[in-house]
């Protein structure tokens, strides 16, 4: 099957592009899951627009509200600038654990977004910084949460003549810490079978904020909404955060059986893991047992 591709020139020729009626038309950034999708007959466009090319969609700078991220800002390159590591260094963490260096090297923050896998290695990483997601148009720009942005499974909330154009992470409180931790078949190049992102702060000996986030136990990036509520204000006690975390593996998640491993896996994997995590940040004692 053959399709219709566009190279843009720039970003009024890609919107353009977008906005003409017909078939719905595919945007190929990096590539990295379009290009194995198409030789495996899973994606068959009509229409494909490729912005690899956009300068406008490039760079990473600092803004009074935090730190604005193209969409085209690859894992290598975002895992190599001071001022990711200065101001979103979960963004950093997450895409070190992302694929070869081959891959990194193509692979796009705007990409993992748009795909919306389940299984993204950024997208957790993105919620629990409270990121947002800017969207243009030819009619013009709109900003969306990136958990409310990340609709479903492979779905998002942008429309057929939206392109993602950025993405602003907002300015981290002063003493926060972050984590991220994978499980994978392997130690690397490995697609996730759960995937937790925490950002926390402290204050004295209890949890003063927290936002968190995980990927492949769900039809989408999910929020852990349930850990939240059980851990703001709670003492740091290693009690209380292993009880936590067993609570977010009933009431948070909706893992299922598939190729890479087994609902009842991803459960009791993502409590031990997250109780871990916790427990590294805070500066409870490690290891669960």
């Amino acid at each position: 099957m053959s399709c219709e591709v566009t190279v843009a020139r720039d970003l009024r020729g890609a919107l353009l592009a977008l906005a003409r009626p017909g078939a719905p038309t595919q945007v190929l950034a990096g590539g990295t899951d379009l290009m194995v999708e198409l030789r495996t007959g899973r994606a068959r466009p009509e229409r494909v627009v490729d912005v690899w090319k956009l300068d406008e969609l490039r760079g990473v700078r600092a803004e009074a509200a935090g730190l604005r991220i193209g969409a085209l800002a690859t894992c290598a390159e975002l895992r190599r600038d001071p001022r990711v590591a200065h101001g979103a260094a979960l963004v950093a963490q997450a895409c070190a654990e992302v694929g070869a260096e081959q891959i990194q090297a193509r692979a796009t923050l705007g990409g993992n977004l748009g795909t919306a896998s389940p299984a993204a290695d950024l997208n957790p990483a993105l919620v629990a910084l409270g990121a947002r997601v800017r969207l243009v148009s030819l009619q013009g720009s709109r900003e969306l949460d990136c958990e409310e942005f990340l609709a479903g499974y492979r779905r998002t909330l942008r429309r057929p003549d939206e392109l993602v154009e950025s993405v602003l992470v907002p300015t981290r409180p002063a003493g926060e810490r972050c984590g991220l931790r994978k499980v994978g078949t392997r130690r690397a190049q490995s697609i996730s079978k759960l995937v937790v992102a925490l950002a926390l702060s402290v204050e004295g000996q209890r949890i003063a904020s927290l936002r968190a986030a995980a990927g492949s136990v769900g039809p989408r990036t999910l929020r852990l909404s349930a850990l939240e509520g059980a851990l703001l204000g709670a003492p740091l006690e290693l009690a209380a955060l292993r009880a936590a975390a067993r609570r977010s593996a009933h009431d948070d998640i909706a893992p299922i059986d598939d190729v890479r491993s087994s609902a009842s896996y991803r459960r009791q994997a993502f409590a031990r893991v997250l109780a871990t995590l916790l427990g590294e940040l805070t500066g409870a004692s490690a290891c669960p047992s």
